[in-house]
């Protein structure tokens, strides 16, 4: 089949390497399936006209608001991945959701990643439940063997010759939703006092302004540093040199960096919103912080107790293991897809 995926790329954030990943599934199964960028089309018109021209025999989205408005009246069957945001935000605006549920409508299946996300929906419209799968988002890491951690810390102005670094690594788009700004006092204030600790924000501008915004606000906060973009590869290999990984997010569906860090033995803190309790059992798999002051308790506690670091690291790699396979992802998509025949 030739199959058009209609997704937010904008390189590293979430829903790309998801729309990434699919596609690589389906091209496995000998399907084609071409990326197309959500945000450069604006009406389901010029959809059906790429459609027809490129003949497309079937179409995915993921995000059922910024993808699957664009499949609306759609000439060919289409599927829905759920992003997150449609699910936890875009739902209570009246004119997404009455868009929302009309796609919902017409599609062949739904896919959530998580029994959260399909009960959120399924609550809103109770006649798409059916259709929603639950399937988690496969996780498989990269770290480059050729990664160079000191260049990496000098270029950020973090000073190397200290012997006890501890460097936080929080990985988002910067847009308000990922809410980066959420530690920076907290963590500047410990930092005064441990000098050893660092945090690193680092991920793709997403929205102009408010990227303008965290840097004014970076340039005050001492122990924090709004890294360079980096390819995928590089990011694991940073990721493993790093003490822990931090998401600090008002709302996610199922955030990758979190997964990757478990699969890549580093251990975990998260604001506790659904979407991360829903991957994190606190003090077993990951922590999971409800303000400022506890993210920093909770972290000098990990730095002061190897052994629960040790187990915390040990049960995350082992539930991504099972839970968050990315065979497992590879045969459920494959699977789906034969739906849109």
């Amino acid at each position: 089949m030739r199959l058009l995926l209609l997704a937010c790329l904008r390189a590293q954030t979430g829903n790309a390497t998801t729309a990434a990943r699919i596609q690589n599934h389906l091209h496995a199964a000998g399907h084609t399936c071409v990326l197309k960028d959500a945000f450069m089309y604006q009406s389901p018109t010029e959809i059906a006209t790429l459609i027809s021209t490129d003949k497309f025999d079937a179409a995915l989205a993921i995000h059922l608001y910024k993808g699957g408005r664009l499949l609306q009246g759609s000439t060919v069957p289409f599927g829905i991945i759920f992003g997150g945001t449609d699910v936890n935000e875009d739902i209570k605006c009246e004119e997404k959701c009455r868009v929302m549920g009309a796609v919902l409508g017409e599609a062949r299946f739904v896919v959530a990643f998580t029994m959260k996300m399909k009960e959120l929906a399924a609550a809103e419209w109770p006649d798409a439940r059916k259709k929603i799968h639950v399937q988690t988002q496969g996780i498989k890491t990269t770290p480059s063997e050729t990664f160079d951690w000191y260049r990496f810390l000098q270029n950020a102005g973090i000073p190397t010759d200290n012997g006890s670094l501890h460097m936080f690594l929080l990985i988002c788009g910067l847009r308000r939703v990922k809410d980066p700004l959420y530690l920076v006092e907290a963590f500047s204030d410990w930092h005064r006092k441990d000098p050893s600790v660092h945090l690193g924000i680092i991920g793709p501008v997403v929205d102009p302004l408010f990227t303008s915004e965290v840097k004014e606000k970076i340039k005050r906060a001492p122990g924090v540093h709004l890294l360079q973009e980096m390819p995928q590869d590089d990011l694991h290999a940073a990721m493993k040199r790093c003490f822990a990984v931090v998401n600090s997010s008002i709302s996610e569906g199922m955030s990758a960096a979190i997964l990757e860090a478990m699969d890549l033995d580093v251990p975990v803190l998260a604001r506790n919103i659904p979407g991360n309790a829903a991957i994190i059992k606190h003090k077993e798999t990951g922590l999971l912080f409800s303000n400022p002051q506890e993210f920093v308790v909770l972290s000098q506690s990990l730095m002061n107790d190897p052994i629960m670091e040790r187990e915390i690291v040990t049960k995350a790699k082992d539930y991504v293991k099972k839970h968050h396979s990315w065979e497992g992802e590879r045969k459920a998509y494959q699977k789906l897809v034969l739906r849109l025949q």
